[in-house]
């Protein structure tokens, strides 16, 4: 799409206003209405915010303005907001690329594997909670009927939803967003919104326009909806597996392999690529559960419906949803992100990970196909199989000794990260809390 493109289809379809769109280092959505007629300015200078305001840019209230310059490949209409429309944005200070933006990051990497010759497509599935407030201000399902103990796939929860989920796949579906189908999840007022793969800067954009109208569209319903990684403590968490593969410009997936001896129809690449992931597994963490609360989603135990479905082991297996990467066949599923990730920092950080294994070839061993819940500590140690970190400070503290993920973040964003992070963890330690109260007050 050119500019005199873009003017005449906004024109074509009544846009009034433009939101110059991009994420802070949360992967949180941030932007500026700009009326059509300043279009020409968001593609070029940008439109400018200050930079000090938002979280992770790296700048104090003496800095530069931060410049969002829009990518005009993105422009799309807004179904939810009759108006407007939304143009994703890359970072731009003093008219360089900003080493502290998620999406340059993530590009930076992009654009080396495109110098090899190669595309990331990823395929993200966000799950998310649609909750309400009783009376007394406490939370639960926004549908006070959804109370079974193992709500999965439940036709009862899925139909008494069906207002919200019309409007959100019609909205999605509108601006090219394929959702292919939806269920409720494992946990109650949970569900999942599957949409097509893409090239992975194409995926992240839309993971979070995704977020955009689950939160809107579900407030006109008179509903909260939540992309928090783990709302209530005996109930599942939401994840954000990420589906992975690297094709060229003749064959669309190079990590297929039919006659793969294993039977999980891989190619040597994706199990040097596999290799690479599990390698920094640990430290891939911290970008992919990046809250302290993310951390009760991966805890090693078990949730009021059987399992959490959460991955808390470094493994691999084929269609073992207990470890970490599962092998759908023909490409890899990575388990471990949760919805509150940055999706551009995840996917930087994961295409990183893979072509150092690929680079060096990594072996990632056999897989596992064992009930990985179910094993012991002895078991897990006799078969090499690490436990992923179970709190936001451990995975920080990985973060930070890993150079190829720090350096695929970039020195200046890997340490906003780091100290953000570790500045969470601290507050979090500080926090006294009702469980704390109710223990301890009249105790000793």
């Amino acid at each position: 799409m050119n500019t005199a493109t873009a003017k005449e289809f906004l024109r074509k379809h009544d846009v009034r206003l433009v939101l110059a769109q991009f994420v802070d280092i949360h992967g949180a959505a941030k932007a500026k209405a700009v009326p059509v007629e300043h279009l020409d300015m968001v593609l070029g200078d940008g439109a400018g915010f200050a930079g000090f305001a938002l979280w992770g840019f790296g700048m104090g209230p003496h800095g530069p303005d931060y410049m969002a310059v829009g990518d005009l490949d993105t422009l799309s209409l807004i179904p939810w907001m009759p108006g407007y429309a939304r143009i994703v944005c890359n970072g731009v200070v003093r008219g360089k690329p900003y080493p502290y933006c998620s999406r340059v990051a993530l590009k930076n990497q992009l654009d080396k594997l495109a110098a090899r010759g190669l595309t990331l497509f990823t395929g993200i599935e966000p799950e998310f909670m649609l909750l309400s407030r009783n009376s007394e201000g406490r939370l639960g399902p926004c549908d006070a009927t959804d109370q079974l103990d193992k709500p999965c796939y439940d036709y009862k929860g899925l139909s008494r939803a069906g207002g919200f989920l019309d409007k959100m796949v019609t909205s999605l579906r509108a601006v090219g967003i394929d959702v292919y189908q939806i269920d409720h999840e494992d946990a109650n007022g949970q569900f999942e919104i599957n949409f097509t793969y893409a090239d992975a800067l194409k995926s992240a954009d839309n993971f979070t326009f995704v977020k955009m109208a689950a939160s809107e569209i579900a407030r006109e319903h008179g509903m909260i909806a939540t992309f928090m990684p783990k709302p209530f403590s005996n109930r599942t968490g939401s994840g954000a597996h990420f589906h992975l593969s690297i094709g060229n410009a003749n064959t669309k997936n190079l990590f297929f392999d039919a006659g793969d001896k294993q039977g999980l129809s891989l190619s040597p690449m994706a199990y040097y690529f596999l290799g690479g992931v599990l390698e920094h597994a640990r430290a891939l963490t911290a970008v992919c559960a990046p809250t302290v609360n993310s951390y009760k989603r991966l805890v090693v135990g078990r949730s009021l419906s059987g399992a959490t479905w959460a991955p808390a082991y470094v493994a691999y297996g084929d269609n073992n949803r207990t470890a970490c990467v599962r092998i759908p066949g023909g490409r890899l599923e990575f388990r471990l992100p949760d919805s509150g990730c940055n999706p551009y920092l995840v996917t930087a950080a994961l295409l990183a990970a893979g072509m150092d294994g690929v680079d060096r070839k990594l072996d990632p061993g056999k897989p596992n196909n064992s009930n990985l819940y179910e094993y012991s500590t002895a078991q897990l140690a006799a078969e090499g199989i690490r436990v992923l970190p179970q709190n936001l400070l451990e995975a920080v503290t990985e973060f930070e000794k890993d150079e190829i993920l720090c350096g695929a973040l970039g020195a200046d964003l890997s340490k906003e990260f780091i100290d953000l992070k570790r500045m969470e963890w601290t507050e979090y330690a500080r926090h006294v809390s009702d469980w704390e109260t109710s223990r301890y007050l009249e105790f000793f």
